[in-house]
């Protein structure tokens, strides 16, 4: 029987992002957003989680004034701020050290983050090109 093999997987492990990483990241991914998407979304939501940076970005919704159905749960402000405060979630980056990240689509066909390439064809890249490619949902 032969032995195991070691192979590397950029959709599994990852270091956690330290203060200074976290600030840059935040920094640049917004530059990146205002230069190329103003006007687009309301806010940007970046978090991080140990090895992961989540990009979710708010969008203002046109809410037209039509007749509810008397069963209705909401009022049409209460669905327009609902809307409002619903995030499209964009990806999720894995931080591997020395600005190097893999990326996961976020895909609403089945609600999960999909490891995705980078438009070079590699696994590994920046922040602001995974931003780009997931911005795809902004349009």
């Amino acid at each position: 029987m032969p032995g195991r093999m070691w192979y590397f997987d950029p959709n599994a492990g990852g270091i956690a992002i330290p203060e200074t990483v976290k600030r840059d990241v935040i920094s640049r991914i917004e530059k990146v957003a205002n230069d190329n998407y103003k006007g687009k979304y309301t806010r940007l939501d970046i978090r991080f989680r140990g090895c992961f940076c989540y990009i979710d970005a708010y969008q203002e919704h046109e809410v037209y004034d039509l007749p509810l159905s008397k069963d209705w749960p909401e009022t049409l402000e209460e669905y327009a701020e609902r809307l409002r405060n619903t995030p499209v979630h964009l990806c999720r980056l894995r931080y591997f050290g020395n600005d190097e990240w893999s990326f996961c689509f976020h895909t609403y066909s089945n609600e999960r983050y999909e490891l995705t390439v980078y438009p070079d064809g590699n696994f590994f890249g920046k922040p602001e090109g995974a931003f780009l490619i997931s911005a795809v949902y902004l349009q």
